[in-house]
């Protein structure tokens, strides 16, 4: 199917229970899961570090920073998500690490499949909608990217 200038090329990311939906352009790599140097801060959703390109990244667990218990990434099908971070604290903290529960998959997405379902019901969601009859989660990356900042100033 040849694309058209209304689709956005997107990535469907399986978490515990929910599936999130982003921009392609909002992930920077997508690398196999492998362990994590441990956090002594006892945030729950700060699962460890993360080196990847000679940076230390904070691994989130997406289930903890939206008001859950956090979630490791299980088996081999766990990734983690390399995002590009988009607020002020960019300069600081360009990239952070989200944990997934499973191999993220590509769609190319038109408004009109998308229906809102409504608000994010969670702490670090922005809506949740219904996209070929499943339902989806766009999170809020600001909130995401504060976790990320409050991570690395300590």
């Amino acid at each position: 199917m040849a694309e058209t200038p209304e689709q956005l090329p997107c990535v469907l990311i399986p978490v515990q229970d929910q599936t999130l939906l982003l921009p392609n352009v909002s992930i920077a790599e997508i690398v196999d899961y492998a362990d994590l140097q441990p956090d002594s801060s006892k945030r729950d959703w700060l699962l460890g570090w993360f080196q990847w390109r000679g940076l230390s990244l904070p691994v989130l667990s997406w289930e903890a920073a939206n008001g859950r218990s956090p979630v490791l990434p299980d088996g081999q099908r766990g990734r983690v998500l390399v995002l590009n971070t988009i607020t002020e604290a960019h300069r600081q903290s360009p990239f952070m690490a989200l944990a997934t529960q499973g191999i993220p998959r590509q769609a190319k997405i038109t408004p009109a499949e998308l229906v809102q379902k409504d608000e994010g019901e969670g702490e670090a969601e922005l809506m949740t909608l219904t996209y070929e009859g499943e339902t989806v989660c766009i999170p809020d990356l600001s909130r995401l990217e504060a976790l990320v900042t409050q991570a690395t100033q300590d």
